[in-house]
């Protein structure tokens, strides 16, 4: 399903000062696996992630996704190509604390201008499947983390998306929460989603349902 092919990714620190990110990556990764990026910070993982969500481009290489090279979409294009298969689940949420939970689940939803029937079903369900339904009113500043961690991940799938990308998801989280995260991970391989997570938490070393483990060192796969 995703394909990255002699991937390199170097980023202009400044005029004079370059940072290889990724170099010569070459990576394959199936419909419905669960993949875990491990390494340090600073190791590359995140790169990949932005690479297969096409929000970042490679300096050389190619990154194809269903048949289709992603790597050289023009910025609308790729926002599009974002909208219909990507959902993402950020280390810090990146939800909006002024709206409601409702609210916040609905903005992926948006650029597709759905009736409102058709919107508040897609919502109703999501937030049923990860526990969330009893909030839906309340403004999610108002929220413990927990409950923000699945206001976010019901966002994330609110749109049905091939494939999630998690980065770092249990970095704020304590070690009850980062359970139950592993239990909706579990969940949502289960609905033949594609999943790549990007962590350096050794709780995901070792899990059954993950298909597999890659490790990346300053910019390569070991």
């Amino acid at each position: 399903m995703i394909k990255l092919k002699n991937i390199t990714k170097i980023y202009d620190v400044s005029k004079n000062d370059k940072v290889k990110a990724l170099e010569n990556v070459n990576l394959t990764i199936k419909e419905g696996e669960l993949i875990v990026l491990k390494g340090a910070s600073g190791s590359g993982k995140s790169t990949i992630l932005s690479l297969i969500a096409a929000l970042s481009k490679p300096s050389s290489g190619e990154v194809i996704v269903d048949g289709k090279q992603i790597s050289k979409l023009p910025d609308n294009f790729a926002s599009i190509y974002r909208r219909d298969n990507i959902g993402f689940i950020f280390q810090k949420y990146n939800l909006i604390p002024t709206l409601s939970v409702k609210e916040n689940i609905l903005l992926p939803l948006v650029p597709l201008n759905p009736d409102s029937e058709e919107a508040d079903e897609k919502i109703q369900e999501v937030m049923k499947r990860f526990h969330i339904e009893h909030k839906e009113d309340s403004v999610v500043r108002n929220l413990s983390g927990g409950e923000q961690q699945r206001v976010a991940i019901a966002r994330a799938n609110v749109n049905n998306p091939k494939i999630i990308i998690a980065d770092e998801p249990t970095a704020n989280l304590d070690e009850k929460l980062s359970q139950h995260f592993l239990e909706i991970l579990r969940e949502l391989k289960s609905l033949n989603k594609t999943i790549i997570i990007a962590t350096h938490d050794p709780l995901f070393i070792g899990l059954d349902f993950v298909d597999r483990e890659i490790e990346i060192h300053n910019g390569k796969i070991v």
